[in-house]
């Protein structure tokens, strides 16, 4: 059984219930902006688009708190703050084209959807990535095409990407991904074990990859033949 079993009648009852101590605008102020989040276009974009329709109805009212919460497949929706951090890192331009690791809800792929020319995302899960397909066309995202398959080998007939984005932790920074950055694009990846990881953040210089690190996270696994085997 689905998490999101009988969403049509609750997602009605929920979208009032997460609307109320103005759930937004505390997320915004609380959440994002309190801790360094800057970038305007960003925090209009997660202040516009109802994180209530990605959860589960049952979760609905917990949609806008700074905590990651399950959908199906025993995978996650980041918390708000992750999601703004990874996106900000990225650096992303309405002319870019990004490709997301990880679909699962397709909340990311959504914020990037406004934020960038065109989205490929890719999920190993074939319910996450029709069941996100349908969400984004049905918010009206329609520059976002989808993949199912293994994230870690990247997308090579789409690429060079301007920005790639991972949403799962990784044991190392898969080299598919790393080649296909377009020269000055950006890769922000999870690296870690299970207990923790920290983002990392690459960017393709001429000759050479610039690394940094960012804050400690906590995610599901990369599954995939450059990822984690299981």
């Amino acid at each position: 059984m689905s998490l999101y079993d009988g969403q049509s009648d609750a997602y009605d009852a929920a979208r009032d219930l997460a609307a109320t101590d103005d759930s937004r605008r505390i997320m915004l102020d609380r959440h994002l902006r309190a801790r360094g989040i800057s970038d305007e276009r960003l925090l209009a974009v997660m202040a516009d688009l109802p994180r209530e329709r990605f959860v589960p109805p049952q979760l609905a009212a917990s949609a806008y708190a700074d905590s990651a919460l399950p959908i199906d497949h025993g995978q996650t929706i980041s918390q708000p703050y992750i999601v703004a951090l990874m996106t900000e890192q990225l650096h992303p331009r309405p002319d870019h084209r990004v490709l997301e690791i990880g679909t699962g809800s397709g909340y990311q792929a959504a914020v990037l959807a406004r934020l960038c020319a065109h989205v490929f995302t890719i999920e190993r899960i074939a319910e996450l990535s029709d069941a996100a397909a349908a969400r984004l066309r049905d918010l009206g995202l329609n520059n976002v095409t989808y993949r199912v398959g293994d994230g870690t080998m990247g997308w090579p007939e789409e690429a060079a990407f301007d920005g790639i984005i991972v949403t799962a932790g990784a044991p190392h920074v898969p080299a598919a991904l790393t080649q296909q950055l377009a020269l000055g694009g950006r890769l922000v990846v999870p690296v870690g074990g299970d207990a923790e990881q920290s983002l990392r953040v690459l960017q393709r210089r001429p000759g050479r990859i610039i690394e940094d690190r960012s804050v400690p996270c906590r995610f599901v696994r990369l599954i995939g033949a450059d990822g984690w085997s299981t």
